[in-house]
């Protein structure tokens, strides 16, 4: 690490905002840029940069790095790509294999009232045990039909934060509506 980059750390460490945002403006579109390059998805590689450069600010204290600046940010940029990317395959395979896994259930027009009556009710009852945000997210998505990119602009979060809280709203419809799968008609 330079003389500069040492001094661009102490100061963003004593909790310069002013160095913290120059440091921001100087590298916020070349870094989405980068993220973009691996995720093909401009909306997606901002997230990316806006979490890093959010938790950069949040950790400062920690903050240390052995390379340049410049070196740590791609490195950054790149790792949490990747990853994110990762992510998405990971989901993807879960998904196969639950539309896969459901092949031969019933269909949900089909379940007798009474079992579509118990199924209201522990679907409500899910949502309103979910965090607040987190029942909106999946109300939004599952029943307005909006997608996560509309939904994190109408909730000025990022596309990452509505994927997460979906993921933990259908984590517990897994669980309360397990003993709905096999359902005799």
């Amino acid at each position: 690490m330079n003389l500069t980059d040492y001094s661009i750390q102490k100061k963003i460490q004593g909790g310069d905002i002013k160095e913290y945002e120059r440091v921001f403006t100087t590298y916020y579109v070349p870094l989405c840029r980068y993220a973009c390059k691996f995720l093909k998805d401009m909306d997606m590689a901002e997230d990316i940069v806006q979490e890093f450069f959010y938790n950069f600010w949040k950790n400062r204290a920690a903050f240390s790095p052995k390379l340049s600046l410049n070196a740590y940010f791609y490195q950054s940029i790149q790792n949490n790509s990747l990853h994110y990317i990762e992510h998405l395959q990971v989901q993807k395979h879960y998904a196969d294999a639950v539309v896969s896994e459901s092949n031969g259930k019933v269909p949900f027009e089909e379940l007798p009232d009474m079992g579509l009556k118990e199924l209201n009710t522990a679907i409500e009852s899910t949502l309103n045990r979910l965090p607040d945000r987190c029942s909106r997210i999946f109300r939004m998505n599952r029943f307005e039909g909006k997608k996560y990119r509309e939904i994190a602009d109408i909730l000025s979060i990022s596309v990452k934060t509505v994927e997460a809280d979906m993921g933990k709203a259908l984590q517990a419809f897994r669980e309360v509506l397990k003993d709905f799968k096999n359902v005799p008609s």
